[in-house]
């Protein structure tokens, strides 16, 4: 039975003075009408002085409430140390919480497995966090399957940032928000063989899922590129693999590398590998990007080398930004007892940025 018009005008006035303001999509999408119906209840609202009307929001005639004295936070981010790829993820965050009037608690978590991981979740709970922002390590895809337990147990909003459960995974139901790698991949080995490089050597990581994806990528656009005979793939470092306690063997010499299989481009993941590699291709005499371009993977200090490096620029602020709007969704629909919507798993696309460490291939 459909709800009456001012029952549903009086649940949209008590969710606007609650958050602030609501957008008006997300009123429609949350009371389960059209966003023509909102739009016109907004209107009566508007002129009975109960809501100011903007652009495609609805505003409270009074400010938001401010932060609790005892300064409890309100959401909480973990992510995992070291991981300079997420500092402007963690920006992008905090500036979206702050514009929300919400205060974001950055926890850092460090070691191997999860058990740290679980004990800063805990940790930002018992503090009040009222919803989570994740990015677990996940350094295999084991450690990813033995976190759906745990996780699919919390009972807080969550979003997954730089991060997407499998289909079979207990958390596939969780909103997340991450960077389209494959596409990523396509820029880079798009840019290289438009400038006729035809041997491509990728030096990745291997300990995360955003590398997972890039290796599995490149091994299957160069093939579909008819490029696979002339590419190869080794790890960037003997700490990037699965487990850093162990040198891993695909670790090996770049610049052996390119001089054995005569590659004239370069793909490496992440940028501070890059910038340690192209210093040893320097050292052995080969030139960037003279006689090797380099692609770097994540545009996080890319320019910052002797030659700045054409890299794949994934949008990390944008994901942090995004991250907290899923959640903003799921914390304010429950405040207003509405139904929170479908789970949103979104892809950003990343950009690339051309740089002096690519040329055309030498002949």
């Amino acid at each position: 039975m459909r709800e009456p018009a001012q029952q549903r005008q009086d649940r949209i006035a008590e969710v606007v003075r609650e958050r602030g303001v609501a957008r008006i999509t997300d009123l429609a999408d949350e009371l389960g009408v059209s966003v023509v119906t909102v739009r016109r209840d907004v209107e009566e609202l508007a002129q009975r002085g109960e809501v100011r009307r903007g652009h495609g929001v609805a505003r409270s005639l009074r400010p938001m409430p401010e932060q609790t004295a005892s300064g409890s936070e309100a959401i909480a981010m973990i992510v995992p140390e070291s991981n300079t790829y997420l500092t402007e993820a963690v920006q992008g965050a905090r500036e979206a919480a702050e514009k929300a009037g919400l205060r974001l608690a950055l926890h850092i978590t460090a070691g191997y497995g999860g058990a740290e991981e679980r004990q800063a979740v805990h940790q930002a709970l018992d503090a009040g966090a009222r919803g989570l922002l994740l990015s677990p390590h996940w350094r295999t895809q084991e450690e990813a399957d033995a976190d759906q337990s745990w996780l699919s147990d919390l009972d807080v909003p969550t979003v997954l940032v730089e991060r997407r459960p499998s289909r079979t995974s207990a958390i596939y139901s969780v909103d997340c928000v991450r960077t389209d790698h494959a596409y990523g991949v396509h820029l880079a080995l798009g840019h290289l063989a438009d400038l006729g490089h035809r041997r491509i050597v990728l030096a990745a990581r291997d300990d995360s899922p955003t590398a997972r994806v890039i290796r599995a990528e490149f091994t299957a656009q160069s093939a579909a590129r008819g490029l696979a005979k002339g590419c190869r793939a080794i790890l960037s470092s003997p700490t990037a693999g699965p487990d850093p306690r162990v040198a891993d063997p695909r670790a090996l010499d770049l610049a052996e590398t390119v001089v054995d299989t005569r590659a004239t481009a370069v793909v490496i993941h992440s940028d501070m590998d890059a910038l340690v590699l192209v210093r040893g291709l320097q050292a052995a005499g080969i030139s960037v990007a003279g006689d090797c371009s380099v692609v770097a993977y994540n545009d996080v200090v890319a320019d910052m080398g002797p030659v700045p490096l054409t890299a794949v620029a994934p949008p990390k602020a944008e994901l942090g930004r995004m991250g907290v709007d899923l959640l903003l969704r799921r914390l304010e629909a429950a405040r207003g007892g509405l139904r929170p919507g479908p789970t949103r798993h979104l892809e950003l696309l990343p950009a690339l940025v051309v740089r002096g460490s690519t040329a055309s291939a030498a002949s």
